[in-house]
């Protein structure tokens, strides 16, 4: 049988001897393993592919943590498939792209629900099958347009969110309730053109490249964890449509290649930082 093992905690040497010593001892067989020591704060992480007869996670996670620096994180295992909940307001790539890769089975994700502050995508998205809850931010309080979302979210219980060109700022309060769990897909190379309307700041800077940025949702505007970046050029014949046209195509893989590499548990955190283990 094949199995994962994430772990991240202080670094100190003999770590990769120790938790390779107590797989073996359990009749483990490593596959695969990458591993990277964060020097700025001395953190360890590695993720580990591994096959045999495991006869306990408790039991083996129970003994790396009694070898292992206090504080360790250890998960053996994790949900193979994600549920996810996707945010959209009237723009389609995005929510197209990935309806497409979930309907193919190329996700590594389920689909549970979409929720949209305009009713623009329903009709699409209930060609999939799927679910789409229409929850207009109109003539409401931010709180009550974040508690009517939250109610459907706690119906479906996603493991993560995605914000699939979800054109509204969260408050702290609503994403203290996904700690970690919330993708957005932003359309600049950020920390460039942070907030709203960034192919036309773009084009008065007479910018020569475009890029698009995924990463998680915290606190503060547009400047969460980087997951996934890229790049395309442009050049003094590109006007704002012609930017807007070419960003979304852009925006479509960096979101894909993120939530890839999030679905495969993939990528750590370490305060806003990434570790991605492609």
């Amino acid at each position: 049988m094949k199995h994962l093992i994430l772990i991240q905690c202080k670094d100190r040497v003999g770590l990769v001897y120790l938790i390779t010593h107590i797989l073996s001892k359990h009749n483990l067989n490593i596959t695969a393993m990458r591993e990277f020591v964060d020097e700025s704060d001395k953190h360890f992480f590695t993720r580990i592919e591994f096959s045999g007869e495991l006869q306990s996670e408790q039991s083996l996670q129970n003994e790396l943590k009694e070898h292992l620096p206090d504080g360790t994180s250890i998960t053996i295992n994790p949900k193979p498939e994600k549920k996810i909940a996707l945010l959209v307001t009237k723009e389609h790539h995005c929510l197209g792209d990935t309806l497409v890769r979930h309907f193919f089975d190329t996700l590594n994700a389920k689909v549970c629900c979409v929720i949209g502050n305009y009713d623009d995508l329903r009709p699409f998205t209930e060609r999939f099958g799927i679910p789409f809850y229409y929850i207009s931010h109109l003539e409401k309080t931010k709180e009550d347009f974040e508690g009517e979302i939250l109610t459907v979210l706690k119906s479906h219980q996603p493991d993560y969110l995605v914000l699939a060109k979800f054109m509204r700022i969260l408050s702290p309060g609503f994403i203290d309730h996904f700690p970690n769990q919330i993708i957005n897909i932003h359309h600049s190379f950020l920390p460039a053109f942070i907030g709203a309307n960034p192919y036309r700041k773009a084009f008065e800077r007479g910018v020569k490249l475009i890029g698009a940025t995924a990463h998680f949702v915290t606190n503060d505007l547009d400047e969460g964890p980087i997951i996934e970046q890229q790049t395309i050029p442009v050049n003094h014949t590109f006007g704002v449509p012609e930017m807007v046209t070419s960003g979304r195509e852009i925006e479509k893989s960096v979101l894909s290649r993120a939530m890839q590499l999030v679905f495969q548990d993939r990528v750590f955190i370490n305060g806003n930082k990434t570790i991605v283990f492609e």
